[in-house]
């Protein structure tokens, strides 16, 4: 245990600090961007983002990633917002982590392995355009400081990590810039312009709603729909800060720690949050790989509202825009065009699918949803295709199955099979197939009776131990015909 939190707590120090400090600062304007988008005060997603960050980094099963407010479930609530105020939302926000936390318990990680690597490259790739999409309008149609300040920001991302390695380049650009526009001003936006930052510390409330059946109702739907979303980002975030990493973390554990996070942040006047991909991708790639970085980031998040305030409000957003625009180079899988090249022709159209389906929608979940759909649908047109081989020797016609005997395919074998057969003994041999469900034995039973009713003697052979208990217990035929 010892051992345990010394790696994931007190490995580098320095690294995972100077980390959370970058990821501190690009937290700010997003969670006053994903307040607006919610239709909340700014302070209810500042104060999610500290909470979500803390609790996260210690109950969490991730180290070195970030939590925090974020825009999908910013787009979730507003409705709810809009027609039953912040009290409402902040229930919900609980019930929320509830709902993760119960789906933590019952093993929920599990369903990881079945989204496919088409899908997780589609989920990453959609997430750089989405990242860069939101820079947008911090960056076009401003002024000519502003594309300065974000051409300066990307050279020292892009070019200082060659030179200079002991402080993150972020860190190092939000800085000198920042004070650079102190010193001599510019046409530019600031972070201060995107809402009021209030100095005070969250306190603990309960939500003020009537405890009955129809605020249940209310809420619930909303409630399972961020719990969902939440954890399918988390979970794939996971997965890519796992594969970034070369670690490996408890999924389950994230989804427990999720809900609790959710819990408490409902409890303080948070909105509801998860893992935030842009931000762990520049967590890690500023060195970041304990736990300590995803605390450091949520204590100074709120260090910097409280004691720094005048000073983070002045930071320009072309700053802080410019080093989300070399973050969503980063995470796009630029490798995928060769993949295109390479890859079979249903991997790259899922892979479409899910980009296109997560950049119009800007819904995350939906598109990870989307693409596993897709991926199972063509999976199941490719295993449908059933090869019959018809042998006849005089009065003996065996049909040799070959493939997966399931609901997609019993067309494909029935169709090889000619009923028109009289007087004649049928073998159909199983050898090598294998049926999967109650279509499958469904459409045995039907071949054997149509086959039987023209004088035949029929038999089925060479069932493997799962088909033949599948028939066993499903099947209507006679035990005669089965060898």
């Amino acid at each position: 245990m010892k051992e345990i939190f010394k790696e994931q707590w007190l490995k580098d120090p320095k690294t995972n600090i100077l980390a959370g400090i970058v990821v501190a600062l690009a937290l700010i304007p997003e969670a006053i961007a994903f307040s607006i988008i919610a239709g909340v005060d700014p302070m209810v997603g500042l104060y999610a983002s500290f909470i979500i960050a803390v609790t996260i980094s210690i109950v969490g099963g991730r180290p070195a990633m970030i939590s925090a407010a974020t825009g999908a479930i910013a787009l979730l609530i507003l409705p709810l917002v809009k027609e039953h105020g912040v009290d409402y939302l902040l229930a919900a926000t609980i019930l929320m982590g509830i709902i993760q936390v119960i789906l933590g318990l019952l093993k929920v990680g599990r369903l990881m392995k079945f989204i496919p690597n088409s899908v997780m490259i589609g989920f990453v790739n959609a997430l750089g355009i989405l990242i860069f999409i939101s820079q947008i309008e911090h960056i076009f149609d401003i002024s000519i400081d502003t594309y300065i300040y974000v051409i300066v920001t990307l050279a020292i991302v892009y070019l200082l990590p060659r030179y200079f390695k002991a402080i993150p380049a972020p860190l190092i650009a939000i800085i000198v810039l920042t004070g650079v526009y102190i010193f001599f001003g510019a046409k530019v936006n600031t972070v201060g312009d995107l809402g009021e930052i209030k100095r005070s510390l969250p306190s603990f409330f309960i939500p003020d709603v009537p405890l009955n059946i129809e605020t249940l109702k209310i809420i619930f739907p909303y409630s399972l729909s961020m719990a969902l979303v939440g954890l399918v980002e988390s979970l794939l975030t996971a997965k890519i800060v796992d594969d970034a990493t070369d670690t490996f973390s408890s999924k389950n554990k994230e989804s427990r720690g999720q809900g609790i996070s959710n819990i408490i942040t409902g409890f303080f006047g948070g909105m509801g949050g998860c893992a935030m991909i842009g931000q762990s991708i520049i967590n890690v790639k500023s060195g970041a790989t304990t736990r300590l970085s995803t605390f450091t980031a949520g204590v100074v998040l709120m260090f910097m509202i409280i004691v720094l305030g005048d000073f983070v409000v002045q930071i320009p957003m072309p700053i802080l825009a410019g080093i989300m625009v070399m973050v969503s180079i980063g995470t796009f899988d630029w490798s995928s065009f060769k993949y295109m090249k390479k890859a079979p022709k249903s991997d790259v159209a899922v892979m479409i699918l899910t980009v296109l389906s997560v950049v119009f929608t800007h819904n995350l979940a939906l598109g990870v949803v989307v693409g596993v759909i897709f991926s199972a649908l063509f999976f199941a047109t490719k295993i449908s295709n059933v090869e019959v081989v018809k042998h006849e020797v005089d009065n003996l016609i065996q049909y040799q199955v070959i493939g997966q005997i399931f609901f997609v395919s019993i067309d494909s074998m029935m169709n090889q099979i000619n009923l028109n057969d009289e007087k004649k003994q049928i073998e159909i041999d199983f050898k090598q197939a294998h049926l999967w469900d109650d279509s499958a034995v469904d459409a045995v039973d039907t071949l054997v009776r149509k086959l039987s009713e023209k004088n035949n003697k029929v038999y089925v052979i060479n069932l493997n131990e799962n088909s033949r208990k599948i028939i066993s217990e499903l099947s209507n035929m006679n035990h005669e015909h089965l060898k």
